[in-house]
C-alpha cells in the first residue's frame, strides 16, 4: 500500500510538477494558441511553487521502497534550481514573441525538464537516476532546437542529442556494471558492496556520463555550440537550473553511492576538474561571440565546482552549494544581459557590440559589470566567496595542485572577463540597443543585486545555510 504522506514529504515538488505539466498539456489541447501567452505566467508560477514546496518539505523523506530519498542537501539544490528556472522562464516570453516562436510547448518542456531535475536530485537508486536524466535530457534536446526555422538552433539540438545519447549509453552501461558487481542499484547497497575491478569500471563509465551532463572536460565539446546555437532564453535555462541540479547530483552520487571507495575516484575527479578549469579558461580567451564565451566560462566554473567534489563530502559538500548558488544566479543575469543586446536588425551576439554601453545604458553596464566581477571571483563581490570556499575545500582535502590550477585558471579568466568590462566602459559607443522587456530588466537587476551585493553582506548566512544543508548527507 502506498504511503502518500511519505511520498509528499520525499517528492512533493516533483508530484506538483508532474500534475501541473499534465494540466498544462490539457489546457494547451483545449485552448490551443490562446494558451501561448498565458502559459509563461502559468509555468513560472508552477516553478516558484515547486521551489516553495522544496522549502516546505526541506527535511525530506524516503518513498517507493528506497527508490527516492531526499534530505536538506538535495532540497537546497531543488530550491535554487526551481527558482532560477522560474526566472529563466519569465524572461523568455518577449524573446520568443519577437521571433514568432511563442508556443505553450516551450513552457511545458521547461516544466518537464524541471521535473527531470527534481527526479535526479531525489534519486537514491540508479534506476530512478536514469529515469530522471532521460526526462531532463529529452526535454532539453527539444528546447535546444526550439527555434526550428534557425539552422543554428537545429544544429545545436542535433549535436546535443547525438552526444547526449552517447553519454546516456555510457552512463547506462556503467550502471549495469555497477549493478552486476554490487548486486543492487540502491545507493546505500552500492556503498556497502565489496570493491572489485568490475565495480570500478562501472563507476568510471558513470563518471563519464555524469561529466557530460555537467559539461566537464573532456566531455565538454557540445557546450559552446549548444550555448551559441540554442535560443538565448534556452541557453539561460541550461546555464542555470540544470547546471545546479546536475552538479549536486554528481556530488550526491559520488558521496553516497561511491563514498566508501573515494580513494579510487578522487584522482579521476581531480583530473577532470583540472582539465575543465584550464580548457574553459583558455578556450574563452579567443571567443568573440558572447554566448560561446559564456559556454567556455561554464566549463571552467564546472571545473571549480568539481574541486569541491574531489575534496569529499566533509570538506566539499557545503562549498559546492555555496559556489553553485552564486554561479547560477550570476550566469542567469549575464544571459539576461545578452537578451538585452537587440537592435532593429535583430539580436546581436558579438562582444564588440557592447562598446560604450556605459554611455548608452549605464544601469545595464553597471549591473553586467557587477555580475562579471562576481562570476570572475573578484573581491568584494559575492562570487569571490564562492571560489574561496571551493579553494579552502581543496586545501583542506590535501589537493594543493588542484588549488593551484584553480588560482591559475581564475587569473587567466580575468583576461576575457575584464575585456568585456573594458569594452562596455571605455570603447566608442555603438548604436543604442532597443528598449528591453521589463522581465529581462528585472532579472538582470535582481541577479546583480543578489549575487554581487546581497551575499556580500549575508555571505555568512548563506554559508551557514549551505553547510547545514550539507549535513543532510550524513543523515
Amino acid at each position: 500500500m502506498l504511503d502518500y504522506t511519505a511520498m509528499i514529504l520525499a517528492i512533493g515538488p516533483e508530484l506538483w510538477l508532474a500534475a501541473a505539466g499534465l494540466v498544462g498539456v490539457l489546457l494547451g489541447a483545449l485552448l490551443k494558441d490562446r494558451f501561448n501567452g498565458l502559459s509563461f505566467k502559468f509555468g513560472a508560477l508552477v516553478l516558484f511553487v515547486a521551489a516553495a514546496l522544496s522549502l516546505l518539505f526541506y527535511q525530506g523523506g524516503e518513498a517507493f521502497g528506497g527508490l527516492v530519498q531526499t534530505n536538506t542537501f538535495v532540497n537546497f539544490a531543488k530550491f535554487v534550481s526551481f527558482t532560477v528556472g522560474g526566472f529563466a522562464l519569465v524572461m523568455s516570453e518577449g524573446f520568443l514573441r519577437r521571433h514568432d516562436t511563442i508556443r505553450y510547448e516551450y513552457v511545458l518542456l521547461t516544466i518537464f525538464a524541471s521535473l527531470g531535475m527534481g527526479i535526479i536530485l531525489s534519486a537514491a537508486d540508479l534506476m530512478t537516476l536514469y529515469m530522471g536524466i532521460e526526462t531532463l535530457s529529452l526535454s532539453s534536446y527539444v528546447l535546444a532546437a526550439f527555434h526550428r526555422d534557425s539552422a543554428r538552433s537545429s544544429e545545436a539540438g542535433l549535436k546535443y542529442f547525438v552526444l547526449g545519447a552517447l553519454a546516456s549509453g555510457m552512463l547506462l552501461y556503467g550502471a549495469s556494471l555497477v549493478y552486476g558487481f554490487a548486486g543492487t542499484t540502491n545507493y546505500a547497497g552500492i556503498s556497502s558492496a565489496a570493491p572489485s575491478i568490475g565495480l570500478m569500471f562501472g563507476m568510471v563509465l558513470m563518471i563519464v556520463g555524469l561529466a557530460f551532463k555537467v559539461s566537464a572536460a573532456p566531455m565538454h565539446v557540445w557546450t559552446p555550440d549548444v550555448y551559441e546555437g540554442a535560443p538565448t532564453p534556452v541557453g539561460a535555462f541550461f546555464a542555470s537550473a540544470p547546471k545546479m541540479a546536475s552538479m549536486v547530483v554528481f556530488a550526491n552520487v559520488m558521496f553516497t553511492a561511491f563514498g566508501s571507495v573515494m580513494d579510487d575516484w578522487q584522482l579521476i575527479i581531480a583530473i577532470i576538474a583540472g582539465l575543465s578549469m584550464l580548457i574553459g579558461s583558455f578556450g574563452a580567451l579567443t571567443q568573440t561571440n558572447i554566448k560561446r564565451l559564456l559556454g567556455y566560462s561554464s566549463i571552467a566554473n564546472v571545473g571549480y565546482a568539481l574541486v569541491a567534489v574531489a575534496a569529499g563530502e566533509a570538506s566539499g559538500a557545503g562549498a559546492l552549494l555555496i559556489f553553485m548558488t552564486l554561479y547560477v544566479i550570476s550566469s542567469l543575469g549575464l544571459f539576461a544581459g545578452v537578451l538585452a543586446m537587440r537592435r532593429r536588425g535583430g539580436m546581436v551576439e558579438s562582444i564588440d557590440e557592447l562598446g560604450g554601453l556605459m554611455s548608452t545604458r549605464p544601469w545595464l553596464a553597471i549591473a553586467l559589470s557587477i555580475l562579471i566581477f562576481s562570476i570572475a571571483g573578484l573581491p568584494p563581490f559575492g562570487g569571490f566567496f564562492g571560489k574561496w570556499e571551493v579553494f579552502n575545500a581543496g586545501i583542506n582535502a590535501g589537493l594543493l595542485p588542484l588549488a593551484i590550477i584553480l588560482v591559475i585558471a581564475s587569473v587567466v579568466s580575468l583576461g576575457y572577463y575584464l575585456r568585456i568590462v573594458k569594452i562596455m566602459w571605455f570603447d566608442e559607443p555603438k548604436e543604442r540597443f532597443e528598449p528591453i522587456d521589463g522581465s529581462v530588466t528585472l532579472t538582470v537587476l535582481i541577479s546583480a543585486f543578489v549575487a554581487g551585493i546581497l551575499f556580500l553582506v549575508f555571505i555568512s548566512q548563506l554559508a551557514d545555510w549551505a553547510n547545514g544543508a550539507a549535513l543532510g548527507l550524513a543523515s
